[in-house]
């Protein structure tokens, strides 16, 4: 008899294999980042059919075969369904879920970067925060969980406030990080230094920050 592991986490990745079935990458509490086969997914009616796309959070259902984990069943408790409608805000959340496949691994505890990614996309889909601040908090956060934060740059002067803004990202829990504004110039700023950060700890291409740069020029 097959013995199921259920697991929580967030679709961050999905890739077609053959005719009818996906892989797909899940950010999970328990085992960290997993990947899964999603058999017959892409076939109209499939029970795994639209439980498998990006952004899906919730609980899954998994029997491990000889190579990888397979998806039995799949309990969804939120699609974000807004980011349909919504271009720009599934644009920003593509990117939070390619920076989370960039810093998570397999086998280990992930469970703040899958709370931080979740906490942010919600953030993503409220009209109370600025899209590109959330941007800004989601990577400095990032490189605090990964251990990486290097502290404000010293390429130039930086305003007092964005350096207190800076402070209260790396000390704040995950739950109260989505809780302030800041001006245009401290944004400008906060922008400035991702970039910087960016450019000093992520060795490869991200595909969707061309489109994200885009919509913020855009926005200006």
């Amino acid at each position: 008899m097959t013995t199921l592991t259920t697991v929580n986490g967030i679709i961050i990745k999905r890739t077609p294999v053959g005719e009818y079935d996906q892989v797909v990458t899940i950010l999970t509490s328990e085992r960290g980042k997993i990947t899964a086969f999603a058999k017959g997914s892409r076939r109209p009616g499939n029970q795994l059919s639209g439980a498998v796309e990006p952004f899906c959070f919730g609980k899954f259902k998994l029997y491990e075969g000889r190579t990888s984990y397979n998806i039995q069943e799949a309990e969804i408790i939120n699609y974000f369904e807004s980011f349909r409608n919504d271009f720009n805000g599934s644009m920003y959340g593509m990117f939070f879920l390619e920076l989370a496949d960039y810093y998570t691994r397999e086998n280990n505890d992930e469970r703040d970067f899958l709370k931080l990614l979740y906490r942010s996309l919600r953030a993503l889909e409220s009209d109370n925060f600025d899209d590109r601040l959330v941007r800004c908090i989601f990577e400095i956060k990032c490189l605090v969980i990964n251990g990486e934060f290097p502290g404000i740059p010293t390429d130039r002067k930086y305003e007092e406030s964005t350096a207190y803004t800076l402070e209260f990202i790396r000390v704040t829990a995950i739950e109260k990080l989505y809780s302030f504004a800041v001006t245009a110039e401290i944004q400008n700023e906060l922008f400035h230094i991702c970039d910087i950060y960016r450019r000093q700890f992520i060795d490869r291409k991200l595909n969707s920050l061309e489109m994200i740069k885009m919509i913020e020029g855009l926005n200006l």
